[in-house]
């Protein structure tokens, strides 16, 4: 029997990826909300309730014989440093990388085995640089980011074909990350693009990364301070918040 487990899979690229997914005998959506009606309707998926707040992770300790690990859950709002409480730094620090680091520990004899696991988890593009309005939230992805590089040295010595992919996407259109609302048709080829990336034991993903942002990493390598103020100016010109 296959197995997947996708973390945060009950909204947005989570849920697409779970109705992507075929051959799947089990597909367990952990999250701490209920998954969207069209998950529940597949016959395969199953849901147990979670907070990536918890201090207890033995959840995730019966479901070492899965396949597939996707961990998408994640949280973030643009705001200035100086509007974000302490208790939003703690929170976004233990959903975003914390909590993505603790279950990988519980999965990680599955990435040293032999046999294929496929491990993925969605970071972000601003992981990748500086990000104002959202430096709590892009220190969180820094963090998994040099985490996931760090540890896929270590499967690639161990001498097994595993490995954790990035994502690492810019925005993404038909989630409810940004107030927006699930839309399938917005997510599904991204959702079917990474599950091949899963399949091929790639280690990076970064959609659009020709189109856009090779171009936007070349930048910030030259001259960090002024693409940080071109992002700060582009956030603001947005609309999304008030500079």
């Amino acid at each position: 029997m296959k197995k997947a487990i996708i973390v945060g899979g009950s909204n947005g690229i989570g849920m697409a990826i779970a109705l992507q997914l075929n051959g799947y005998d089990r597909i367990v959506i952990i999250d701490r909300e209920m998954p969207d009606d069209r998950l529940r309707n597949k016959v395969c998926v199953e849901y147990e309730q979670f907070d990536l707040n918890s201090n207890d992770f033995s959840l995730f300790d019966k479901h070492n014989d899965a396949d597939m690990l996707m961990i998408t859950a994640g949280i973030g709002r643009l705001a200035l440093f100086e509007d974000t409480t302490e208790e939003m730094i703690a929170t976004c620090m233990q959903i975003n990388a914390t909590a993505t680091m603790r279950i990988i520990k519980r999965f990680y004899n599955r990435l040293t085995d032999k046999k294929p696991f496929m491990c993925g988890v969605m970071v972000s593009i601003a992981g990748f640089m500086s990000s104002p309005f959202f430096s709590v939230y892009g220190a969180s992805k820094a963090a998994l980011k040099i985490f996931i590089e760090s540890v896929n040295v270590e499967l690639t010595k161990k001498g097994t074909v595993n490995r954790i992919l990035n994502v690492s996407p810019g925005s993404i259109k038909g989630t409810k990350f940004s107030g927006g609302e699930n839309d399938i048709s917005a997510t599904a080829d991204l959702a079917s693009e990474i599950i091949s990336r899963l399949e091929a034991h790639n280690d990076l993903f970064i959609p659009q990364y020709e189109e856009i942002f090779k171009g936007v990493l070349q930048r910030y390598h030259e001259d960090f301070r002024a693409e940080g103020m071109h992002s700060y100016e582009y956030k603001v010109k947005s609309g999304r918040v008030k500079g």
